[in-house]
């Protein structure tokens, strides 16, 4: 069963964390090798859809994908495809990608200052909305 949420808490040294259903009841356990995402993108509130499995320790996620927040659509989120092999990609909000390009560029490089990361952003969103990678 596909289900949607959001990321309650993940810890990437552990490589778990939780996701709170959409649909209610009982957080569902989420490890690192269920995400198809970079981890470092993990964050608490970060929307998911997921296949919901049940284990000897309850449910827990995995075919994890990060989603569209805010589109209004109904599903996973906006698509876009990747290749004509049926793989498919979500399209980022300019504000997602700011945020996560952020999130990113401080975690790999703590002294990066604000000036630096402003110039960075703006480099990779030039780049990604001629690729289409976000909306």
């Amino acid at each position: 069963m596909r289900g949607t949420g959001r990321i309650v808490r993940f810890d990437d040294v552990r490589g778990y964390g939780f996701i709170a259903p959409d649909s209610g009841g009982e957080d569902v356990f989420l490890h690192a090798n269920d995400l198809d995402f970079d981890r470092l993108l993990a964050k608490r509130g970060t929307r998911v859809s997921f296949d919901i499995e049940d284990g000897p320790r309850g449910k827990f996620a995995t075919a994890v994908l990060i989603t569209s927040e805010g589109s209004g659509r109904a599903g996973a989120g906006s698509k876009a495809a990747a290749s004509d092999t049926d793989e498919y990609f979500d399209v980022f909000s300019a504000q997602e990608f700011k945020e996560a390009a952020t999130e990113i560029l401080l975690e790999a490089t703590p002294s990066i200052t604000g000036e630096q990361i402003v110039r960075i952003r703006a480099a990779f969103e030039g780049f990604a909305r001629k690729h289409g990678w976000i909306e």
